[in-house]
């Protein structure tokens, strides 16, 4: 099994430093943000959007538990508003993958958290 599909370990190790990676990239997206929506213990997503270059507002950066309060962390340090909003920061965080626009059916509720911003 080893000849045909490679080492087991190696190919863990491989996906470990992959995971790694894709954080620490999420993790510089996450200065470029508007507003950080969140669960107050366990969720955060972080929400971008350019009026003029996008159709909608998507989601650069989101995490649970430990990986939240370290958008959270980064988000107080670069003075980014975070708001407060347990059921968008859960719905977000479940619907959306990192990069993509924001459903449809979300719209209202992100524009009012933006217009809170702005």
């Amino acid at each position: 099994m080893r000849n045909s599909e490679g080492d087991p370990h190696v190919k863990g190790r491989i996906r470990k430093l992959q995971r790694e990676m894709a954080k620490r990239r999420m993790m510089q997206e996450v200065l470029k943000e508007d507003v950080v929506i969140t669960n107050p213990t366990h969720v955060a997503v972080a929400i971008r959007y350019e009026r003029l270059k996008m159709f909608a507002p998507v989601v650069v950066a989101k995490g649970y538990d430990e990986v939240a309060q370290r958008i959270k962390e980064m988000a107080r340090e670069h003075d980014i508003v975070q708001v407060e909003n347990v059921t968008l920061a859960r719905a977000l965080a479940k619907e959306v993958d990192i990069g993509k626009a924001i459903p449809t059916k979300w719209y209202i509720a992100v524009a009012e958290v933006l217009t809170m911003v702005y």
